[in-house]
C-alpha cells in the first residue's frame, strides 16, 4: 500500500451545473505519468437512509418507480440533504416521516459508506430506528409516488436473495443494521 500514489489534479471545470445534476471534468496526471483529460466526476449530495423497525418486528419499506432503470424498487426510506443545513440524523428522521408517515423517537448511526467513489462524491449515512410508529400521513415531493410496505424481519434476507430487494444502500443498511440488533434481540 505504501507504493500506491494519489492522482494529481491538473485542472478542473464544471461541465454541467444544474440543481438536479452537477458534473465536473477533471484533467488528471496518473502516477505512471499518463494524463487523462476527460475524467468526469458526479457531484452528488449526501444521503441519509434509515432502517425503521416496528414494535411488531416489521421493517418499513417504500416501493417507488426509479426512472433511470425504468422499474419499481423496494427500498428503505432515504433522501438527500445538505450537511450545512441539517445533520444526517435529522435528515433520516425527516425522510422517514415524509415518505412513510412513521416516526422514530430515537435512532442510532449504523455506518457511513461511499456509494460509488470512483465517480461520485457523496456518502450514505445509515441509521437504525426501532419501535417506529405511524403518526401521520405521507408528505411527498412532486416527484414522489410511494407505496409503504411492511415486511417481517424474518422474510427480508429471502427477499434480498430472490432479488426483490436489490438497491445497494438498502441492502447494506439491512445487513449492517440487522446484524447490529441481532446482538441484542432474537428474530
Amino acid at each position: 500500500m505504501e507504493k500506491l500514489k494519489k492522482w494529481q489534479l491538473l485542472q478542473s471545470k464544471m461541465v454541467l451545473n444544474h440543481p438536479w445534476c452537477q458534473v465536473r471534468q477533471d484533467e488528471i496526471l496518473l502516477p505512471n505519468g499518463k494524463i487523462i483529460d476527460d475524467y468526469f466526476v458526479h457531484l452528488k449530495p449526501e444521503v441519509a437512509l434509515i432502517l425503521p423497525i416496528t414494535a411488531n418486528q416489521e421493517i418499513v419499506f417504500v416501493r417507488q418507480y426509479r426512472h433511470a432503470v425504468k422499474d419499481f424498487f423496494i427500498e428503505l426510506p432515504a433522501g438527500s440533504f445538505d450537511p450545512n443545513q441539517e445533520s444526517a440524523e435529522i435528515a433520516a428522521k425527516r425522510e422517514l416521516q415524509e415518505e412513510t408517515g412513521y416516526t422514530a423517537k430515537e435512532i442510532n448511526k449504523i455506518a457511513t459508506l461511499y456509494d460509488r467513489p470512483s465517480k461520485d462524491t457523496n456518502r450514505l449515512h445509515l441509521f437504525l430506528a426501532e419501535n417506529v410508529s405511524k403518526t401521520s400521513e405521507q408528505q411527498l415531493d412532486i416527484t414522489e409516488e410511494i407505496e409503504v410496505i411492511l415486511i417481517p424481519i424474518e422474510l427480508v434476507f429471502t427477499k434480498i436473495i430472490q432479488g426483490e430487494i436489490c438497491v445497494a444502500g438498502s441492502v447494506a443498511a439491512l445487513f449492517l443494521g440487522l446484524n447490529f440488533i441481532k446482538q441484542y434481540h432474537q428474530f
